[in-house]
């Protein structure tokens, strides 16, 4: 049952990961490993200097894969490690990933959870 309060969230990251097409399921796939509960993916296409990346004359593909996932604060940066390699971020145009603190986030907590976790520094 619904008490009318707002549990909110506040040790919490969100970390936005933007690779080639088809990248994506193998960074979910890493940061699932990891601990992540879920992500969000969606497609986007970028604007900008397509044709080449730099000095190195690298082709860039034009069509991404965006994928968010949010995380505990102190599982980010394990996170985000296993997610830059999965999306093999240290090759030239590969793609890109940022780490974006949450200030506070709500969702559905059930009961049993909110009193266990209550004590602790990350609900209020």
């Amino acid at each position: 049952m619904n008490d009318g309060k707002i549990t909110y969230l506040t040790d919490v990251a969100l970390i936005t990961c933007i690779v080639a097409v088809g990248r994506g399921d193998a960074v979910i796939k890493a940061a699932q490993a990891m601990g992540a509960a879920g992500a969000l993916v969606y497609h986007a296409r970028g604007i900008g200097p397509r044709e080449r990346l730099g000095l190195l004359g690298i082709a860039v593909e034009a069509e991404k894969d965006v994928v968010s996932i949010l995380v505990a604060t102190d599982y980010q940066d394990a996170i985000f490690e296993a997610i830059y390699r999965a999306g093999e971020l240290d090759v030239p145009g590969a793609g890109l990933a940022y780490i974006t603190p949450v200030e506070k986030m709500a969702t559905y907590i059930p009961h049993e959870i909110r009193e266990r976790i209550g004590g602790q520094g990350a609900v209020r």
